[in-house]
């Protein structure tokens, strides 16, 4: 499955979620209902993955932990905030760089219209 088919079904399976429980929950609630829907659709999916840095060559600890990983593509940063910053989207692609991924999803789910609160962010991606 390429990248672009695995988002279609995050994305899909956001808007359901956010259709039922629309925005201002906690991160962690989404997050938690997000892996499971996710894994009932047969997506291989890790939550909470620590991701090494590595300096000069030297792996120095753990970088960042990225919400969910999807069959190992895409990276899913999830938010609940007022709206989305730069420091969002800065973040997510040094995750992408970092973990040498080409298509991370950052959503915020506290958005009225769930559309508005899923950017794509690529790092390579064709």
């Amino acid at each position: 499955m390429t990248e672009n088919e695995i988002a279609t079904k995050i994305v899909n399976t956001c808007y359901e979620i956010h259709t039922v429980l629309g925005p201002g929950l906690f991160e962690t609630v989404y997050e938690e209902i997000l892996y499971f829907e996710l894994q009932q659709q047969g997506l291989s999916v890790e939550r909470q993955v620590q991701i090494p840095i590595f300096w000069k060559g030297i792996q120095l600890g753990e970088a960042f932990k990225a919400d969910l990983i999807v069959n190992g593509k895409i990276i899913v940063e999830l938010k609940s905030v007022e709206s989305l910053a730069s420091v969002h989207f800065k973040q997510l692609i040094t995750y992408l760089k970092l973990a040498e991924l080409k298509l991370g999803l950052l959503v915020n789910f506290n958005s009225d219209l769930i559309k508005n609160g899923i950017k794509r962010v690529v790092n390579g991606l064709e």
